[in-house]
């Protein structure tokens, strides 16, 4: 199950690169950008602003949309798998659009593999990112080896909170691991992001053994990892890993707010995005000055 393919990448590891979203993650940040991504069925997102007066198309088609007069209401727990495979073609104006589609792994690598001239003059390759690539470990699995037959480079965007033998299955195929290491500290990571930080600390230094290239992504929350302290914890164990030689700050945005209103989801972080450079400064100078990290703030 996946729900997007992106072309012409030049942000998510080397060159030019395609990427593949796969659906499906095992935490719950409040500040996900691609909330769409979190659950591993496919989501429905609607729009009421783009919705046809008048137009009975996708309540006809199924019984977890109702309209009365110009307002719709969409239960979407009422609303089977197979009803919204049917409304992927009803809406005329994709006021309602459906996230996810399922592939086959020939299908998705032959589609990969189209770019190949590009990934070649460039130095680029594929990308596997999501919600979660780890929870499809036997599909990153099958297209990320035969990508590797075929000379193409391949990385993976990761929250590295996975069974350990997910990661071990895919880490001989991956050229370059995109991790995230949100915080290090197991209570706070519990209560903001419903996971273990212990378990992704543990993947690490497995990982770390074997790895080719981990490159380690910080997103700075404000209220979440938003001081010296944590953020010096975070390079500390980033430090810690043969590995790893790059980390990236990831300052707190609010492009995917709007997402959550579609899904008729909560949105549970700031408002605001990060304003504190002086912050991400004295990051950058404290892993400059204690550590053989390149630390750069992207975004």
């Amino acid at each position: 199950m996946y729900f997007n393919i992106q072309r012409f990448s030049t942000h998510d590891g080397d060159g030019i690169r395609t990427i593949l979203f796969l659906k499906g993650c095992s935490l719950a940040c409040p500040w996900c950008q691609n909330p769409e991504s979190r659950s591993e069925k496919r989501s429905l997102l609607f729009d009421e602003r783009s919705c046809l007066e008048g137009c009975t198309l996708c309540s006809d088609a199924c019984e977890g949309i109702e309209r009365n007069g110009g307002n719709i209401t969409v239960n979407r727990k009422a609303i089977t798998e197979e009803q919204l495979i049917a409304l992927e073609k009803v809406c005329p104006t994709q006021a309602l659009n459906v996230c996810g589609q399922e592939a086959t792994a020939d299908t998705l690598f032959e589609t990969l593999m189209k770019d190949k001239p590009f990934y070649d003059q460039s130095q680029g390759g594929v990308t596997f990112s999501g919600g979660e690539p780890l929870m499809q470990p036997d599909l990153v699995k099958e297209i990320a080896s035969r990508l590797k037959e075929n000379q193409v480079s391949t990385a993976i965007e990761s929250c590295m909170h996975a069974p350990w033998k997910n990661v071990e299955a895919i880490a001989p195929y991956v050229d370059c691991w995109l991790a995230d290491l949100k915080h290090t500290d197991e209570q706070k990571f519990l209560s903001w992001a419903k996971g273990s930080s212990k378990r992704i600390k543990d993947n690490f230094r497995k990982l770390d053994a074997i790895a080719k290239r981990i490159v380690i992504r910080v997103p700075v929350v404000p209220g979440f990892n938003d001081t010296d302290e944590e953020l010096k914890e975070i390079i500390d164990f980033a430090a810690s890993l043969e590995s790893c030689k790059e980390l990236h700050l990831l300052p707190y945005h609010t492009l995917g707010i709007n997402k959550y209103r579609l899904l008729d989801m909560p949105y549970e972080c700031s408002d605001q995005p990060l304003k504190n450079p002086a912050l991400l400064e004295r990051a950058e100078e404290y892993a400059n000055t204690t550590t053989q990290l390149t630390v750069t703030v992207r975004g």
